[in-house]
C-alpha cells in the first residue's frame, strides 16, 4: 500500500510532457505574455510575475504554450529572464505594432519632422550602446542625455557635410528628400532649442524632438529617467539592449557608427566600432521599437 501510495501522489513527480493543456495552462500563458506588454513592470516586484517566469525557465510544455500565445498576437519574444521578465517585441503585421510614421504624426503636425524623429531615436540608440561588446554585455547601462544626443548628431551633421565637400557632391538637398543624410542636413538647419518668452524648448526644436523620443522610450520601459541636467538624463534598461541589439545591424546604424563621432556621455564610451563584431548575436526578427 505504501508503494501505492508513493507512485500516486502528484505532486511527487514531474507532470509528463505529453501532459494535455488545461485551460488554466493557457490561462497562465497568456497571462504571462500580458505582463511582457507591461514594460514597466519589474518581476522582482511582482510574485506572480515572478513566478510564471520561473515555470517558463524550468517547465518546457509551459514555455511552448506561452510562445505560441505570444506568436498568435503578433509579438516576438526577446527573452525571458529575471533581469528583463518577458521582453516581447512587436511583429510587423502585430496589432500591438508601432509605426515612426504614427509616431511622428502624434509627436508633431509637420509630416517633414518625420526623418528628424526618427534619427533622433537612430541617435539616442548609438550614444547608449556605442560599442559591439556594450550590446554582448548584459550588465552594461548606456546613460544618454537630451543636449548629449543633439550635440552628437551636429557633430555627424559635420561631419557629413565634409564628406560631401570632399566627394563633390550636392550639400543642399530637398528638405522632404528621402534618406538619413538628408535628415541629418535637414538637422543641421533647425534650432537647437528654439526661442520663446519664457526660455522653454520649443516642440520643433531639435532638443525638442529629442525629448519626445527619451519621453517615449520611457514610457515604454526602455529609459529611466535620472535627473534633468543636460536637459535630461536617461539610463537604458535590459529591454532596451534587446532591442537595440537587432537594431545594431542595419546600414543605418552602420553608417553613424563609422563616421567615428565621440559623443560627450559619461567619458567612458566611444563610437569608433569595435574591429570584429562578428562574434556579435543579435535578436533575430526584434524592431527598434518602430516598423517603417
Amino acid at each position: 500500500m505504501t508503494e501505492h501510495v508513493e507512485w500516486s501522489e502528484p505532486e511527487a513527480v514531474a507532470a509528463p510532457a505529453n501532459a494535455p493543456v488545461t485551460p488554466a495552462d493557457a490561462a497562465d500563458a497568456a497571462r504571462l505574455v500580458a505582463f511582457g506588454l507591461q514594460p514597466k513592470l519589474q518581476p522582482a516586484r511582482d510574485q506572480e510575475y515572478a513566478e510564471l517566469l520561473r515555470r517558463y525557465r524550468e517547465d518546457p510544455p509551459f514555455a511552448r504554450l506561452a510562445d505560441a500565445v505570444a506568436a498568435g498576437l503578433g509579438l516576438i519574444v526577446l527573452e525571458v529572464s529575471p533581469r528583463a521578465g518577458m521582453a516581447v517585441t512587436a511583429a510587423e503585421d502585430s496589432v500591438f505594432a508601432v509605426r515612426m510614421g504614427d509616431y511622428a504624426r502624434r509627436a508633431s503636425a509637420d509630416t517633414g519632422d518625420r526623418f528628424l524623429h526618427g534619427l533622433a531615436h537612430l541617435a539616442v540608440a548609438a550614444m547608449a550602446f556605442p560599442r559591439p561588446e556594450d550590446l554582448a554585455d548584459d550588465g552594461y547601462i548606456g546613460r544618454v542625455s537630451v543636449n548629449g544626443v543633439d550635440a552628437f548628431v551636429r557633430q555627424a551633421c559635420r561631419r557629413l557635410e565634409e564628406r560631401a565637400e570632399e566627394t563633390g557632391e550636392n550639400t543642399d538637398p530637398a528638405t522632404d528628400a528621402p534618406g538619413l543624410e538628408a535628415a541629418w542636413r535637414i538637422w543641421a538647419r533647425r534650432s537647437s532649442t528654439g526661442a520663446t518668452k519664457d526660455a522653454r524648448r520649443l516642440a520643433g526644436s531639435t532638443t525638442g524632438i529629442i525629448a519626445k523620443a527619451v519621453a517615449f522610450l520611457t514610457e515604454s520601459g526602455f529609459l529611466q529617467r535620472t535627473g534633468d541636467d543636460a536637459g535630461g538624463t536617461y539610463r537604458t534598461t535590459a529591454r532596451y539592449q534587446l532591442q537595440v541589439r537587432d537594431m545594431a545591424g542595419t546600414a543605418a546604424m552602420g553608417e553613424l557608427l563609422e563616421l567615428g563621432v565621440v559623443p560627450v556621455t559619461d567619458g567612458t564610451a566611444t563610437l569608433l566600432p569595435a574591429e570584429d563584431t562578428d562574434d556579435l548575436e543579435l535578436a533575430a526578427g526584434a524592431g527598434l521599437p518602430f516598423h517603417s
